[in-house]
Order: C-alpha cells, then structure tokens, then sequence
C-alpha cells in the first residue's frame, strides 16, 4: 500500500490535468473539483447507503437497484457516487428524488477519509470493477461493510490484475463479499485470490425495459416507414470510419444509417467526419425530419438509446468492431432489435455469448462481411422478428440479479443495525 499510494499521490496532479482537457470539449469535467478530493456538501440525516456507478452504464443499471432499496429501507438517505458527468448526468429526473449524487473522490488517503467521514455511510455498494485499494482499506479499517456486486473481469483485466496479485489478493479480501454476473467472473476472482464470491448473475438484465416508449413513434416519424434503418450503436473512436465505408459501398434503396456515438464530447467530430467524407446528415438534436435523399441520421442526443433501438430495424453494437470490448447489448435485445456484434465482445462475453447462441444476435469477424450481412438481415423480415423475439425472452430468462444482490445486502445490513 505505500508504494500505491506514492503512486496515487503522484499522480493527483495528472488527473486534474486530464480533467481541464477533457473540458474543452464537455465543460462538465471542469466542475465539481472540490468533490474529487472528498469535499462532498452532503448533510447526513439518518442512515445512509452510498453506491458508486462509475459511468452511465452503470448508472442506468443501479437505477432499479437504487429503486428497491429505497423501497426496502426508506428510512436510509442513498448517496450515488460516479466518475464522469455522463454517469452523473444520467437519468436525473429519476435519481434526483432518490439520491444525493456527487463525484467519488480520487483514491488518496485525505480524500478518501473526507468523504466517508462526510457521508458517513453505513453500507458500501461497488458496482462492477470498481477496484479502488484506499477506499476498500478505509471502509475496512471504519467497519463500513462494503459490497462489490455485478462484479466483471474480463481476461484482460484478470491478467492486469494478476500481475499485482499480492496487493489485489489482499484489496479483494478486504471487501465483505464480490457478486459476480457470471461464474467466469467468479472464477477468475477466486483466482486473484478472492474468498467471499459468489455468483448472482447481471443486473442490466433487470434494468432493461421491455416495453415500447411511445416516444420511439415520434422518432420514427422523422422518416417515412418504408425505409430500411441500421443503427451503429455506441461507436468508439475510429469505428465510424469503418461504418460509414460500408455504408457507402451498400446499395441498398432508401437505406437510413443511424450513428450513435457512445461518448457525448464525440459528437461534433463524427459530425465534421461525415462532412469531410461528403455525406449528407441530420443531427438529432436539430429535431426535423429525414428527408428521403438525406441517408444519415447523426445520435446526438441523451438518454435516447432504447428510442434508437426500438426505431431500428437492426443495430450494430460499438466498440466491439475495433478491440474495445464491446457495449452493452441486453438493452438492444430487451426491446426486440436485432443485434449484430463484431470480433471484440471480452467486456460483454457472457451477455454476447447468451444472445447468439440465443438467436438473438449473430457475429461478424471482418468488417468486410458486414456487405452481405447488412442487406441479408434487412431483407429478411422473418429472421429479424425471430431474433427480436428470441431477444426478448433472452432478456427476460436471465433476469433475477437485483432480488439476489438485495438478499446478500440485507445480511450484511443486519450488521449495521
């Protein structure tokens, strides 16, 4: 731990630095310093439940749990903590009657000790692989039980983590107990030397709706209803190059291509990336409709995915086209679209192993073999509805996670009792 944390101390400066970067594009990122180093204007009245859900994924996902505990112990104040302004950003008319949210601080020992001291929690919940060393020594040494649950490691991280393992081996036995999503995970926890794991499967599965937002017909009426729509969903840097090339060598009538950049401070380079590549679009955000010899639509907005994903009639999921591990699909097949993914799927590999042998998706290797998997798939209305429909009851047979991750935090909540 001394080394780590002259490392950390380090390194606070670079963060800061990073921080004033990215705000050139989203100013967000220059807000609420005085949170990164534990300074959170919270007042604690009564018992408090703190949860961190880094970004918006896990955000979006918490929701539900957020929503059950409040439920199961309305006498808690809750406390959601995050790492960037999306996750913080996300779902705010829902959240803001439920939780005090602000920035987890950067894990140095001041800060840490701030903020649990200004919080004063009387339960900890991680979600994922929020593997933070000062904060999970701090929450041991103060009794403040502390859960890491819909716990994932995929075979990149394990072998990071491997390469630190007495450190990791005696950060994960500190925690109270690790709920994987898939006994995978738990495995290669247990390998990393974890004891107190155990399998409950993921979370987003419950978090994904499954009934139509009315708002997707006011979407789709932006185009007329005899066009072919595919979605380029959550694209990572470098991967909308390599959509639009196809798009433009498909000759497919009518065709629309939805792109939907998975970070919002994206927007405006994809929008000067279609410009120089001659190519007429509409930014969501502009709110008109799609004229017929206009062929790209431009995802700009928030809180609209599961808009896009109904509106589609097919959807292609970023940043496994490049090796970045993938996004999310369960959202995707929760609302019957069709899911087609690419080689790199290590952050998602169980949920993506599930949806194609459930039907509910299908893989590409080569980017190349998008030229006939793209106009097969939008050809065949037959096929899209079975994968729909094969999507929807993938979602719903593995839903469950949230009713086993209550159970375990009411176990360990007796203790704070």
């Amino acid at each position: 731990m001394i080394r780590y944390r002259f490392l950390i101390h380090c390194l606070l400066p670079l963060a800061f630095l990073r921080l004033w970067w990215k705000g050139r594009l989203d100013p967000r990122y220059r807000q609420h310093w005085l949170e990164r180093l534990g300074f959170v204007p919270f007042k604690k009245q009564g018992p408090v439940i703190w949860l961190h859900a880094v970004s918006v994924g896990e955000t979006r996902a918490a929701l539900t749990l957020v929503k059950r505990l409040k439920e199961r112990y309305p006498e808690h104040s809750i406390v959601l903590t995050h790492m960037t302004p999306t996750g913080r950003a996300t779902d705010e008319n829902h959240f803001n009657q439920l939780a005090f949210r602000c920035y987890l601080p950067y894990d140095t020992k001041g800060a840490v000790q701030r903020f649990l001291k200004r919080i004063q929690p009387d339960m900890g919940i991680l979600l994922e692989t929020e593997i933070w060393p000062e904060l999970i020594v701090q929450c041991r040494e103060q009794k403040i039980p502390l859960l890491l649950v819909n716990a994932r490691l995929s075979q990149r991280s394990f072998e990071k983590y491997l390469r630190y393992q007495p450190l990791t081996k005696e950060i994960l036995n500190q925690l109270s107990v690790i709920a994987t999503q898939s006994a995978q995970d738990a495995e290669r926890f247990k390998l990393l030397g974890a004891h107190e794991v155990v399998v409950v499967g993921n979370i987003k599965f419950d978090a994904a709706k499954t009934v139509q937002d009315t708002s997707t017909e006011n979407l789709r009426h932006l185009w007329s209803n005899d066009r072919p729509v595919w979605l380029a969903a959550s694209t990572r840097a470098g991967e909308e190059e390599l959509i639009i090339a196809i798009f433009k060598r498909l000759t497919i009538d009518k065709q629309l291509l939805i792109i939907v950049p998975r970070h919002p401070q994206r927007f405006n380079e994809v929008a000067s990336l279609l410009a120089r590549k001659n190519i007429a679009f509409i930014k969501r955000s502009q709110h008109e409709a799609v004229p017929d010899e206009v062929s790209v639509l431009l995802g700009d907005s928030m809180g609209e995915m599961g808009n896009y994903y109904q509106a589609a009639d097919m959807a292609i999921m970023g940043g496994s086209i490049l090796p970045f591990g993938g996004q999310n699909l369960i959202e995707a097949t929760a609302m019957g679209c069709p899911v087609v993914v690419g080689p790199h799927t290590y952050n998602f590999q169980e949920a993506a192993r599930f949806a194609l042998d459930a039907g509910a998706a299908m893989r590409f290797n080569k980017v190349e073999e998008l030229l006939t998997l793209i106009p097969e798939l939008l050809q065949d209305a037959t096929k899209r509805a079975q994968m729909g429909e094969a999507g929807k009851h993938f979602t719903l047979t593995h839903q469950g996670a949230t009713d086993a991750i209550l159970t375990l935090i009411q176990r360990y909540m007796t203790h704070t009792i």
